[in-house]
């Protein structure tokens, strides 16, 4: 999925820490689309999801299972 990620407004993952880690950054206010980055790269690539989808990843991680491939 390509999406435009022009006006993206990224913001840190609450589950990330504060010391500099591994921590990702999300994009959830563009039309249809959720966009992921390394917050550590924001000038690298970026992952995307179509909300559908990334509400049911959300909801398996929290459950504790690991993403499928479907």
């Amino acid at each position: 999925m390509v999406s435009d990620l022009t006006g993206a407004r990224w913001r840190k993952s609450t589950r990330s820490g504060s010391n500099g880690g591994d921590c990702v950054e999300v994009a959830d206010n563009l039309p249809g689309v959720v966009a992921v980055r390394d917050s550590k790269d924001p000038a690298g690539p970026v992952l995307t999801f179509g909300r559908e989808r990334w509400r049911r990843f959300l909801a398996g991680t929290r459950a504790g299972r690991r993403p499928s491939h479907d």
